[in-house]
This record gives structure tokens, sequence and C-alpha cells, in this order.
């Protein structure tokens, strides 16, 4: 093999780090729920903690944190509605990834996604007994906060030992709806939520479409202009709390927004490097 053949390049990240935004705040978001098909639990467990959480995420440039999640059978039949515009079953996708990648590097950021992603998929490196069932890179639109300035920001939202996380998916009848719904949730809704919540924070964002180079496996994301995801980061066990997260479909319709909830399912985080609660999926 040759020297050029070698060569990856490092003066061009010389160059690279000197120019564009390099602050600490989420500005985007990959959320990510999978289904490991049935028997190939354990393996696309191991795949994932072993190579791909690594590899395809948090090597790449500007993906700054990330944590895994999971959700048991137990946890799985905690969801509602039952009739879900996002899994269907409500049951289906029982692992969930989160990432922040730095404000204003998006567009950097799915230039080398779409590259690595390719490269793994070629040198079969893609556990592919895996379905997709709902992956989005996405924008962020606020963050409430239940203490105000104390207590650990939004950034520190995966590397804080929180003991759980909810997610949240809405629907508002049309892009107008959608900027209304957002307010009611930033000003009101949110804020009410939060007091005395075992929720330390929300963080709420926007679905943006997928490159049309995108692995091929992955569905185009859907209700684009339409959506809002929101991840509640817990200081409890939602087994312990998720009385204080039933209703929360009811309380959007009596909004009059026009919004509709389509999921919330609740999860634990993941143990790194074992294979605890892959036994409790089924």
């Amino acid at each position: 093999m040759t020297r050029e053949s070698q060569d990856t390049r490092p003066d061009d990240y010389a160059a690279l780090a000197s120019v564009g935004p390099y602050g600490v705040h989420p500005g985007h978001a990959l959320i990510t729920m999978v289904e490991p098909h049935p028997g190939h639990e354990f393996a696309y467990n191991r795949w994932y903690e072993d190579d791909h959480y690594y590899a395809g995420a948090m090597a790449m440039p500007w993906m700054f944190a990330g944590r895994r999640w999971v959700a048991t059978r137990e946890l799985q039949e905690l969801r509602y509605p039952e009739k879900s515009a996002v899994a269907q079953p409500v049951t289906a996708g029982c692992y969930l990834s989160t990432y922040w990648v730095t404000e204003g590097r998006y567009d950097e950021h799915m230039k080398w996604t779409v590259g690595i992603n390719k490269r793994l998929n070629r040198d079969g490196r893609v556990y592919q007994d895996r379905t997709h069932v709902f992956t989005a890179f996405q924008d962020h639109e606020a963050t409430v906060y239940r203490d105000g300035a104390a207590g650990p920001r939004d950034y520190h939202a995966m590397d804080h030992p929180y003991a759980g996380l909810v997610l949240q998916v809405i629907d508002a009848e049309g892009p107008e709806r959608r900027a209304e719904l957002l307010e009611w949730l930033r000003s009101r809704h949110l804020p009410q939520r939060l007091h005395g919540s075992p929720a330390a924070m929300v963080t709420v964002f926007r679905p943006t479409p997928l490159p049309g180079d995108r692995m091929t496996y992955v569905k185009q994301v859907e209700g684009v202009d339409t959506r809002l995801t929101l991840l509640w980061f817990l200081e409890a066990d939602p087994r312990t709390c998720w009385d204080r997260f039933q209703g929360l479909d009811a309380e959007v319709a009596a909004a009059g927004l026009g919004g509709r909830v389509e999921l919330v399912a609740p999860f634990v985080p993941t143990v790194p490097g074992t294979d605890r609660y892959v036994d409790q999926l089924r």
C-alpha cells in the first residue's frame, strides 16, 4: 500500500477546526428508536455498544454527546396512545439513542455521517436485523427547566446520571399550528408540568428531512412541517412516577391548538458494556 493511499489528510483537520461555530449548545439532535428483530436482541446490543455507538456516531465531527436508553417489556406496556402514527404496534422500538450535534454544524455533520455509514455498510459493519421505528435528525427549538438556572443544562443531559427518559411525539394540524403549539408548550404547559416533577428538564425539537443519499434502510422523516419531539429527562425511574406522565394526550388535545400526541414512551438508561435488560425486552 502506498503512502498516498494511507494519507488521512491531517492538515485538512487543522484548517477546518479554525473556522465555523464551535459552541456547546445542542443545536441539533439525532433521535433514533430501533427494534432488533426477534432472536437478534443480544447480537444487536453488542454490535451497537461495541462498534456502532462509537464508529457510527460518537467518533463523528460535531456529535459531541450521546446516550442509549432501553424499554423493557414492562416499560413498553406503559406507552400510549395505543394507535400511534409513530410506532405500530405502539410497543415497537425497544432501544432509543439520543445524540447532540453542535449548533450550526448540521450540514458538516451530515456530510460525514452519510459518508461514514456508506463505508460501514460496504465493510459489513452495519447490523441488518433491525428496524428503524423512529429515526430523525432534529433542530432544537426550546429547553424548559424545572429549577430555572439551577442544575444541569441541556448540554449536560447525556452525561448527567438521569434515571430515565420519556419520549413524547406531538403532531400539529399544520406548520402554523405547530408554531402556536410550540409557544404554548414553552410558555405554559411545560413549566406547569415540570413544577414538582421528577423531570428536571424537557428539550423540544422539530425534525429535519434526511438527505436523499441516506442509507436505504432508514425511511424518510415524516411530519417535517408538523411534528415536535420532546425528551423529558427524569431523576427517577419512570416506573415509580408514571402517574405524572399520564394524560399528556388529553392535555394537548384540550389546548385547542390542533395537536395530537402520537407517542409517550418511557425508557431507562442502558449500562454500557453489559447486556443488562436484553433478556427483558419480550
